[in-house]
């Protein structure tokens, strides 16, 4: 039975590292605009969440079956759901030939088995909704639920209309016991939750190591050049009609993202998504040629690397023979990159390797320094600062609330002040000294109170 989810687990231990890489920067902009920082703890568990969900969602669907003509009649079985609570028992006792036993009713039992798999099939997730996600009880067996019925829905659609008929049986017991598990991981997760530090508290220690992390700014980096690639592109295409645009456009492409825009509004686009701003180190304005000069830098230390991958790409998608190509590189390896190699012009090897150095050193002495301050910082004297990140926004927003006194309706009267106790004589008025003697009573006409 066990050999059955084998396959599932290698297929997501396959498909994980792609698509860890592939939502590695959305991840990055996602904790750094909410946390202001990506600390190892959420990282991580952030990950094995991603690669559990991963991991979970090939349990529902693979193996996949081969399509052939009488697939539908191969799995008549299955092509309606199941929709008694309990069938579950039924199975069981079906399974043991109806003999009561130990070996019979649980440790060989198949139905038992697949039901102990159920249940664990949504436990970690029960688990991370509780310490990552912060979720209630009644909040983990909803979304327990919702997520084991796209799971059988899935199963029964024929992974949506992948297939004509369904290969696996919606069941409702798999609903039950899914849903069972989740709560079941929330519940133990409450003493493991209790013993672990807190994610806020990770990312506390972290943002008060480095207030700026050097993370947080290489990823606003990555979506600046990013953006001026697409940027390019986008110009190259539309104005040009997918010719070679001017060197003069691209460099008042590169100009206006890195120069005139921070002079604008204090920050490139890719720092202002990061939450992030230039700051002069004699905290006055920026001033043109400092933007100029760290633009530069920035220009020397990345776009040559960058450079020469897209003329590689080019190259690759200009070869007479690109299938050839590929199928090299697909099948022998190291032969395939070598044979990339030999397929660029030296010029176009010795920008690859000139500004692969040129990022490696930068990167190594931004690392060394203390401040983390990479070299077109410290020689441009501009640096990065933070803006604040939605949960600093939210504590500070709580904070001011909470220290806000209560307003009084502008029509209720205020409470008139407590009496004293009836063995304390009244406070004097604070218009007359404590030490005079209270003046006598008026005295009361008699009979002004008669009609």
């Amino acid at each position: 039975m066990a050999t059955a989810y084998v396959l599932p687990i290698k297929t997501a231990a396959a498909l994980f590292p792609l698509l860890a890489l592939l939502l590695l920067l959305p991840t990055a902009v996602a904790l750094y605009r909410r946390h202001g920082v990506m600390s190892r703890g959420r990282a991580l568990s952030l990950y094995g969440f991603l690669y559990y969900a991963l991991t979970a969602f090939c349990m529902t669907i693979v193996p996949l079956p081969k399509q052939s003509a009488d697939m539908c009649r191969r799995f008549a079985m299955v092509a309606h759901p199941q929709w008694m609570p309990g069938n579950t028992f039924r199975d069981i006792w079906k399974e043991a030939d109806h003999k009561v036993g130990l070996n019979s009713l649980v440790l060989q039992n198949p139905a038992v088995a697949g039901t102990v798999f159920n249940l664990l099939l949504l436990l970690p997730l029960g688990v991370f909704l509780r310490y990552h996600f912060r979720r209630s009880l009644p909040a983990t067996a909803a979304i327990g639920f919702a997520v084991s019925l796209s799971f059988e829905l899935t199963q029964w659609t024929g992974v949506w209309g992948l297939y004509n008929c369904p290969y696996r049986l919606f069941d409702v017991d798999d609903l039950i016991v899914n849903t069972a598990g989740a709560v079941a991981g929330w519940l133990l997760a409450g003493p493991v939750a209790r013993m672990l530090p807190t994610l806020e508290t990770l990312d506390g220690r972290a943002l008060a190591a480095r207030p700026v992390p050097f993370g947080r700014r290489l990823t606003a980096l990555v979506v600046d050049v990013a953006g001026y690639v697409v940027a390019s592109v986008f110009t190259t295409v539309v104005i040009y009609r997918g010719g070679s645009a001017p060197t003069w456009m691209l460099v008042g492409i590169f100009v206006a993202w890195f120069v005139l825009l921070p002079l604008a509004t204090g920050a490139t686009p890719g720092k202002r998504l990061l939450l992030l701003k230039l700051v002069a180190d004699d905290g006055g304005p920026l001033v043109v040629w400092r933007l100029t000069l760290r633009a530069l830098l920035i220009g020397a230390l990345v776009m040559p690397f960058l450079a020469g991958l897209f003329l590689a790409v080019l190259t690759l998608l200009n070869e007479p023979y690109p299938a050839r190509l590929f199928a090299t590189v697909r099948d022998s390896g190291t032969q395939g990159a070598a044979a990339i190699l030999m397929a660029l012009s030296p010029a176009q090897l010795l920008t690859v390797m000139v500004g692969f150095t040129l990022t490696a050193v930068c990167v190594r002495k931004t690392l060394r320094h203390p401040d983390r301050l990479a070299p077109h910082d410290r020689i441009s004297g501009i640096r990065n600062a933070t803006l604040p990140h939605r949960r600093a926004v939210r504590a500070a927003v709580g904070t001011a609330t909470a220290d806000r006194p209560a307003e009084r309706p502008a029509d209720r009267p205020a409470a008139p002040p407590a009496a004293p106790p009836a063995d304390q004589p009244a406070a004097p008025p604070a218009d007359r000294p404590a030490d005079q003697p209270a003046a006598p009573p008026a005295p009361v006409a008699v009979g002004a109170d008669r009609g």
